[in-house]
C-alpha cells in the first residue's frame, strides 16, 4: 500500500516503484528539498525571494497530487513545530501566521494542483508543464497576496499585491526553467525505462 492512490503514473513512479516505505522517503526528501530551496534567495522583507517555490511545483510536478500535497503539509508542520525549514532557517507559529505564511499554506494547493495537470500528462510538455507552474503559482499568490496584506501592508491588498509585482518575473524565469527541465526528464526516463 502508497500513500498516492492515483492510477495515474507521474515521473516519479517511472523511477521508484510505489511502496509506503518509498512514499515515506520521498515526502522526507521533499520536505528537505523545499527547506534547503528556502534558504537560495535574495534578502528581502518581509518576502524574500526564494528559489522555494521551484522546489514545491517540480515536487508537485513529479511526485503527483497526492504526495505533493502531503509533502507540503509535512514542510509546514514541522515548521509550524519548530524545525528550522523556512527561509533564513526560521521556524515556529509567527512564520505560518505571519506575513509569508498564506504563501507556505498555497504550497500545499500548489503542490496538489500541479501533481493533479502532472496525473493528466501535463508534465512531459514544455507549454502544458510552463502553464501548470503557472496555475500553481496563482495559487501560492491567491493564498500569500491576503496574508501578507493583512499582516504587512495594513489589510492594504492593492499595496501588497504592488508589492510582490516584481515575483513575478522571477516566478516566470523558475517556470520556464520547470518546463525545459521536467520533460527533458522525462524524455530521459522514457529512453532508459523504455
Amino acid at each position: 500500500m502508497s500513500i498516492a492512490q492515483s492510477n495515474k503514473i507521474t515521473l516519479v513512479d517511472r523511477v521508484i516503484p510505489r511502496s509506503f516505505v518509498g512514499d515515506i522517503i520521498l515526502v522526507l526528501a521533499g520536505v528537505l528539498l523545499t527547506a534547503l530551496s528556502a534558504q537560495i534567495q535574495i534578502p528581502a522583507n518581509p518576502v524574500p525571494f526564494t528559489f522555494q517555490t521551484f522546489a514545491v511545483l517540480v515536487i508537485g510536478a513529479t511526485y503527483g497530487a497526492t504526495r505533493g500535497a502531503i509533502t507540503m503539509s509535512s514542510y509546514a508542520i514541522l515548521g509550524l513545530l519548530g524545525l528550522p525549514v523556512f527561509a533564513d532557517w526560521s521556524a515556529g507559529p509567527q512564520i505560518i501566521f505571519g506575513a509569508t505564511g498564506g504563501f507556505i499554506i498555497g504550497f500545499i494547493f500548489a503542490a496538489a494542483l500541479t501533481g493533479r495537470l502532472a496525473e493528466l500528462n501535463w508534465s512531459s510538455h514544455f507549454a502544458k508543464m510552463f502553464a501548470s507552474f503557472a496555475l500553481g503559482s496563482v495559487v501560492i499568490y491567491s493564498l500569500g497576496i491576503p496574508v501578507l496584506a493583512m499582516t504587512a501592508f495594513g489589510s492594504d491588498l492593492v499595496g501588497a499585491t504592488t508589492y510582490m509585482l516584481p515575483y513575478l518575473l522571477w516566478d516566470a524565469v523558475k517556470a520556464v526553467l520547470a518546463a525545459a527541465l521536467i520533460p527533458s526528464a522525462w524524455l530521459l526516463v522514457k529512453k532508459i525505462k523504455g
